[in-house]
C-alpha cells in the first residue's frame, strides 16, 4: 500500500545544453538575436547579399566560439566570481592612521564565555 515516488536528482543544478550550462545559454541566444537583428537592419539598407552573409556567418561563429569557450573556462558560476574579483582593487592606500586608531575594540569571544 506504499508509494512509490519518483526522486529527480537533477534539482537545484544549473541547466545545461550541448554543453553550455547556465547563463551561458542566455548569452547565446541573445547574441543570435543580435546577429538577426543586424541581418534584417543591413540587408534593408541595401548591403549586397555577397557581402552580408560572410559577415553575419563570421560574426555568428565568432560568437559560438567565445561563448563556449568561456563556458568552458569559467564554468557555471566562475565568469561572475571573475568579473566581480576585476572590480577589487589590489591595495588600499591610507594617508593617515585615523581609520584604525578610531575602531570600536569589541570584547573577544573568550570574554563573553567568561561573562556568562
Amino acid at each position: 500500500m506504499s508509494s512509490v515516488y519518483q526522486i529527480n536528482k537533477r534539482v537545484g543544478k544549473p541547466i545545461e545544453f550541448k554543453g553550455l550550462q547556465g547563463q551561458y545559454i542566455a548569452y547565446l541566444a541573445i547574441g543570435l538575436v543580435v546577429l538577426l537583428l543586424t541581418f534584417t537592419a543591413l540587408y534593408l539598407l541595401g548591403t549586397p547579399l555577397m557581402v552580408l552573409l560572410p559577415l553575419i556567418l563570421a560574426l555568428g561563429g565568432t560568437l559560438f566560439f567565445t561563448v563556449f569557450s568561456l563556458s568552458r573556462r569559467f564554468g557555471v558560476y566562475g565568469l561572475g566570481k571573475f568579473m566581480a574579483s576585476r572590480s577589487l582593487p589590489v591595495y588600499l592606500k591610507f594617508s593617515s592612521r585615523r581609520v584604525f586608531t578610531a575602531l570600536k575594540v569589541g570584547e573577544s569571544n573568550q570574554e563573553r564565555q567568561v561573562r556568562k
